[in-house]
């Protein structure tokens, strides 16, 4: 599996972010302890963190690790994005302490860290929806059928025309943009529009930069792609979103349709996964602690679509039970 060194898909994220350090900083009381900020009262913590993987949960661990490094600057955390994949790849290598994830974790992926004696924990941390977004220029496509969807994405698909998606549609000559292999964000696609998880056709143009499908579809009439909600909504001044029809009706991606489970069946929940034996360095069990009792505010301030209340019982749970371990 290739890699990418690319930066932040939402570069704007931590600029965004720098105001609401100071904020958030200030509500959370210092390095109050109870905030999961510090570990033990009066432990100044220390050491780097290690974080890689998808580029759709990135500017969530980045915000975390901006938000505690205020209350520990003792503390460096590094957020990688190499995909989903790829992350998984260095996790269970041994090489990172804490994996990002667009999806759970996967049976060969498990094999691999089992191999490595590399055991985890899994959290969810926020949602996210896929966006199916076309150009602003676009004037006919309002919403799709799974169904078309599948037409124009499936293996060995020759559509390359708006009018063979539907026939109401005018001539209009089909570009389409999407996630690169190693991306979680093309396994969910894939699986969920295409019935298997990596089946697709492979004439389009694949990107683990985001970036590239937002200047590729905003530059063409016929253009279309796909990438996580939050993405969209960040460049919504550049890009139409399509309603998507799953059998009942048309429904457009938003946080309420997201975190209601009417939106689909692209919507998905985003993970961490920190590794046993790094949780039992102080920095790392205090910043997911931190991630996990701040994940609302952390969703919010990277526009993500934060835990209904279902999934953050069970979060809660999660994190309780770490701490008794």
């Amino acid at each position: 599996m290739k890699s990418s060194t690319r930066s932040l898909r939402r570069a704007t994220a931590p600029l965004a972010l720098t105001a609401a350090v100071a904020l958030t900083v200030s509500a959370c009381g210092g390095s109050d302890a109870g905030s999961g900020g510090s570990g033990k009262e009066g432990e100044k913590l220390s050491g780097t963190i290690r974080v890689d993987g998808s580029s759709t949960v990135a500017p969530l661990s980045t915000a975390a690790a901006q938000l505690f490094q205020a209350e520990n600057p003792g503390v460096k955390v590094t957020v990688g994005t190499s995909g989903t994949g790829g992350g998984f790849e260095k996790f269970c290598a041994g090489e990172t302490d804490i994996s990002d994830a667009s999806r759970a974790i996967e049976d060969d992926e498990k094999a691999a860290c089992e191999k490595k004696d590399i055991a985890y924990e899994e959290f969810q941390i926020a949602n996210d929806g896929l966006s199916v977004v076309v150009s602003k220029d676009n004037d006919f496509a309002e919403c799709l059928t799974v169904d078309q969807l599948k037409k124009i994405w499936a293996p060995g698909s020759k559509v390359n025309n708006w009018n063979q998606v539907d026939p109401k549609f005018p001539s209009e000559k089909l570009e389409l943009f999407g996630a690169g292999t190693d991306s979680g964000t093309f396994d969910y696609f894939t699986e969920a529009v295409n019935g298997e998880e990596g089946k697709s056709r492979t004439d389009y143009s694949p990107s683990e930069d985001d970036n590239v499908t937002v200047q590729g579809v905003s530059g063409s009439k016929g253009g279309m792609g796909y990438f996580g909600l939050s993405y969209y909504e960040e460049n919504k001044d550049k890009l139409k979103v399509l309603k998507i029809d799953d059998g009942d009706g048309c429904v457009e991606p938003s946080s309420k349709t997201v975190q209601d489970g009417t939106y689909k069946p692209l919507s998905r929940p985003l993970f961490i996964y920190p590794k046993a034996s790094s949780l039992k360095k102080a920095e790392v069990e205090a910043y997911v602690e931190y991630y996990v009792k701040n994940h609302a505010d952390i969703a919010e301030k990277a526009q993500f679509v934060p835990l209904n209340s279902e999934q953050e019982a069970e979060l809660n749970k999660a994190l309780e039970k770490l701490q008794g371990q």
